[in-house]
């Protein structure tokens, strides 16, 4: 138990859940499902039943110091880890490894995004202490890959190859490949074939094994953070990390690492999960009316509405008539209409405002 630790990623901004989230206070400090705890807090009380609180790690922007302060209050302030710059996936993971070196160089180590969301959580535990089982034991890279229901092409795929024998397990496999999100017609093809499982973005590793993977890999990134390593928990932290940043390129852990290595496995599994990384993905999760609406909002009155995701502030009257599968969201004075098959262009969306009214509003 005290060998196992978690880093929970939090730096993004979630644009696709604009105007709700913003980047004052992006989604996963949002209480998005409505209950009472916020999308990160939910994810750390997931893992907080099983890892030690003083093993978890919560790596984010510098801006949502106070903002992970304020809602994880158990965390110390070394648990929390600043980036100054967006840098993607890959130094978030190095950065967070080489502080947990210093501490546990037996570690074995879940990595998992601040804002998804898992319906059966006994079972996604029950896959993870297998997972945390399977890598303390073998030199290996493991991800979580989930079956997939429909064609989606939101999501990156996995593609396995034959199955592995580890104690009880009947659902690990070795990595054939991995796709970033494909066009309708080969996301298709993915799901007829049975080979392909949605990547989760969890993924679980020894240290000892994914430093490894990093030096063989990334190692132009993996070495900028090894220099640290005298550094780390000290007052001149701040200070290297800033210089780091400012010298380290942009890159996934996904892209970097994960897709070049050799030792990469999957753990395949149902456990009711999504990214909620758009409104389309809320509307999916969430239960309809009669008409095939979802309604967050307390004073919506409808007429022949149908398919849509309304999210509306409490005091907002609104009457809606004669749409059918609209996203209409409020938040801060600022109104979105648009189609659900047209989410994608949200992002172009809050570009467009940036540039015409400025930050205040994104």
């Amino acid at each position: 138990m005290k060998n196992n630790y978690c880093v929970i990623m939090a730096g993004g901004v979630g644009s696709r859940f604009w105007p709700l989230s913003r980047q004052a206070r992006p989604k996963q400090f949002l209480d998005i499902l409505g209950t009472g705890r916020t999308l990160i807090q939910q994810t750390f009380d997931r893992f907080a039943s099983f890892i030690p609180v003083e093993n978890i790690l919560v790596v984010t922007s510098v801006r949502y110091k106070d903002l992970v302060k304020e809602q994880l209050p158990e965390l110390q302030d070394t648990q929390i880890l600043l980036e100054p710059l967006r840098r993607n996936t890959a130094p978030c993971v190095a950065y967070a490894s080489y502080k947990i070196k210093i501490q546990n160089p037996q570690a074995n180590i879940i990595v998992a995004p601040s804002d998804h969301l898992i319906i059966k959580e006994e079972e996604f535990l029950r896959q993870i202490k297998h997972g945390l089982d399977f890598v303390e034991q073998n030199d290996v890279l493991l991800t979580l890959g989930i079956k997939p229901s429909r064609p989606e092409t939101g999501y990156g795929y996995i593609q396995v190859k034959e199955k592995v024998g580890f104690k009880q397990l009947d659902n690990l496999y070795q990595v054939k490949t991995f796709t970033e999100k494909p066009n309708l017609e080969m996301a298709k093809i993915f799901v007829d074939s049975g080979e392909f499982f949605w990547n989760s973005g969890i993924f679980l590793w020894s240290l000892q094994s994914i430093l490894s993977a990093f030096d063989k890999h990334l190692n132009d990134v993996s070495s900028l953070f090894a220099k640290g390593l005298k550094l780390y928990d000290t007052d001149d932290e701040v200070h290297f990390i800033n210089k780091t940043y400012s010298e380290c390129q942009g890159i996934s852990i996904d892209y970097g690492v994960m897709e070049k290595a050799q030792n990469v496995y999957v753990l395949t599994a149902d456990f009711g999960w999504n990214d909620l990384g758009t409104w389309g993905s809320l509307y999916d999760y969430k239960e309809k009316d009669a008409n095939g609406n979802v309604i967050l909002g307390e004073n919506v009155l409808t007429y022949d509405l149908n398919n849509c995701i309304v999210n509306l502030s409490k005091e907002k009257v609104a009457v809606l008539q004669g749409l059918d599968g609209y996203i209409i969201a409020e938040s801060n004075d600022t109104l979105m209409i648009c189609r659900k098959e047209d989410e994608q262009q949200i992002k172009q969306f809050v570009t467009d405002v940036r540039i015409k009214k400025g930050d205040s509003l994104v």
